[in-house]
């Protein structure tokens, strides 16, 4: 019995979705969502630009999650999974310019325009708790 390559990596990727969706983030997986949402998001929206690179799952996700138990966080949650929902990826990173593509990084947008960016270079070698408090200090900056 043969397993097809995408169905394989659809299999392999869906618990690095399932560790964001599973804390409220809502996966923006084509260009269109893309533009449904972080245009037009009123507030504060959190993009999240997830893969499957080590750094991803041992530090910005569980990151991440942590910050999203703290008492201020934004209006709206998004993710996008670089290297499998490349057009949607593309499309959200047009809204992070003048920063190049990274991934993992991490978006935070007010009212559309780009306020707070962290790049993979900052999120390697960084633990998770570094990574929340990085974005607990830009949520009580740009949340309230």
């Amino acid at each position: 019995m043969s397993m097809s390559f995408e169905r394989y990596m659809l299999d392999m990727i869906q618990p690095m979705r399932d560790d964001l969706t599973r804390v409220g983030i809502q996966e923006l997986r084509t260009p269109e969502e893309v533009e449904e949402n972080l245009p037009g998001a009123a507030g504060t929206a959190l993009v999240v630009v997830n893969s499957v690179c080590g750094c991803a799952a041992g530090q910005c996700r569980p990151g991440v999650a942590e910050a999203l138990q703290h008492d201020v966080v934004p209006d709206h949650l998004f993710t996008v999974f670089a290297g499998q929902d490349k057009e949607a990826t593309a499309k959200a990173r047009e809204y992070f310019l003048p920063y190049p593509p990274s991934s993992p990084s991490i978006a935070l947008m007010k009212d559309g325009e780009l306020v707070h960016f962290i790049e993979r270079h900052q999120i390697e070698n960084r633990s998770a708790e570094e990574i929340a408090a990085d974005l607990t200090d830009a949520f009580d900056r740009y949340c309230r």
